[in-house]
């Protein structure tokens, strides 16, 4: 088997992961590309001691570590150019810091802390620290208003326990994509999460895209099949959690996804704060 064919399973969890870290489907995918091309230009670099998910992911971490140092040196601003969808020298206040990529990594996608430690080039003593630091600023999230967009009850039920006990308020949960629009009648969420296929055949993708034609909300997507929408080759979620999901993948996407939000209203709130941890700094 070959290289390509090896890895090829776990990039749309690649894409996932990438996506999240940076807050955008545009830029993730960009470093998503930066990282095969990589591959292909010296594929005998490729870490294959640690098997072919871990050592993808590693070879996407140690890139990123690379453009995190320059960006900290240069700290140029994003540009869109031909042959690129977008540049993945972003400026600093958009790296994720290295405690949210270690919890991303286990909680999100799974991975064991060893792996954790393989993919980010550190020892497993500093993961441990890196996840409790990540638990500590779940915990101190800003609360905001969520619209639940879930035609099962049970899982409703269980997803507005979880944004509850992350301090955020429901203002309501809506089975179809007619119930979603009369809620946003109501009021305007800060943060929706929902699901891709609704209780009269109507489509949670399109309930969101109404919430996007007023206000740019971020959304956690919600399903069954994620990798059906993680090809890269079209307008995509940015935040996805598989079902079944993990309480903790869903705090940390929660959390994850009100970073770039607060990041995109105050740009440049506390960028200098997190310089020391930003992703890719050893």
């Amino acid at each position: 088997m070959t290289l390509s064919q090896e890895i090829a399973p776990y990039l749309p969890y690649l894409r996932r992961y990438a996506r999240a870290l940076t807050g955008s489907q545009k830029s993730g995918d960009a470093y998503v590309v930066e990282t095969l091309e990589a591959i292909v230009e010296d594929p005998a670099s490729f870490p294959r001691q640690y098997g072919a998910r871990v050592g993808l992911f590693r070879v996407f971490s140690t890139l990123w570590s690379a453009i995190s140092a320059r960006t900290s040196a240069a700290q140029p601003q994003p540009q869109e150019h031909a042959g690129a969808p977008f540049s993945v020298m972003g400026n600093l206040a958009r790296l994720t810091p290295r405690s949210r990529q270690a919890f991303l990594l286990k909680a999100v996608e799974g991975f064991a802390p060893s792996d954790v430690a393989a993919i980010l080039n550190v020892d497993l003593q500093s993961v441990t620290g890196f996840i409790s630091q990540a638990g500590r600023e779940i915990a101190e999230c800003v609360a905001t208003d969520v619209l639940i967009i879930e035609d099962e009850a049970v899982i409703a039920a269980e997803l507005s326990v979880i944004a509850r006990e992350l301090g955020h308020t429901i203002i309501g949960v809506a089975r179809t994509r007619e119930e979603a629009t009369k809620l946003l009648a109501q009021r305007m969420p800060r943060l929706v999460l929902a699901d891709i296929h609704l209780a009269d055949g109507s489509s949670g993708i399109d309930a969101v895209n109404d919430i996007l034609r007023v206000a740019d909300t971020p959304v956690i997507f919600i399903t069954a099949y994620p990798e059906r929408l993680l090809t890269g080759q079209r307008p995509e979620p940015t935040f996805l959690i598989a079902k079944p999901y993990d309480v903790e993948a869903v705090k940390a996407t929660i959390c994850q996804s009100l970073f770039f939000d607060q990041k995109a209203s105050n740009p440049l709130s506390d960028a200098s704060a997190r310089t020391d941890d930003a992703g890719g700094q050893e």
